[in-house]
């Protein structure tokens, strides 16, 4: 029998950002799919967002970043969760980030980057994508 729990993400705005609105329509399109989503607000660490995934069983972490840290901050959410040995959730990220840093973050662990203006339906679908997956 197919597993019918429903999908679980932690949405989290890393850093100094101090806008959440993307993040929180996101959040809602998630929820909108059915999904359990779980939102850590804003100015949160690499290691609060991990401890968050960890506490809370997710299948996909989704990292909203406007700060221009994004190069430093997201690659250190996927080494914290390689230390925790989770690196099996996935990480995709959305923001203001540079098409020139897109190559580097997905070296560094980062699934998929969307930009701002990404119909929320894409996201839906790569987030359950992920969940098939996993």
């Amino acid at each position: 029998m197919e597993d019918q729990r429903r999908i679980r993400v932690l949405i989290g705005k890393v850093g100094l950002d101090g806008h959440d609105r993307g993040a929180k329509v996101i959040a809602q399109a998630l929820r909108d799919a059915g999904m359990e989503v779980i939102y850590t607000g804003l100015r949160q660490t690499p290691a609060q967002i991990v401890e968050a995934a960890l506490q809370e069983d997710v299948q996909a972490i989704g990292i909203s970043i406007l700060s221009g840290a994004h190069k430093h901050l997201l690659p250190k959410i996927t080494e914290l969760l390689a230390a925790e040995g989770a690196e099996d959730i996935p990480v995709i990220a959305g923001g203001v980030i540079p098409y020139e840093d897109r190559d580097f973050l997905e070296k560094s662990g980062i699934r998929r980057i969307f930009s701002p203006g990404t119909v929320t339906a894409e996201i839906v679908r790569f987030v359950q994508q992920l969940a098939r997956q996993g």
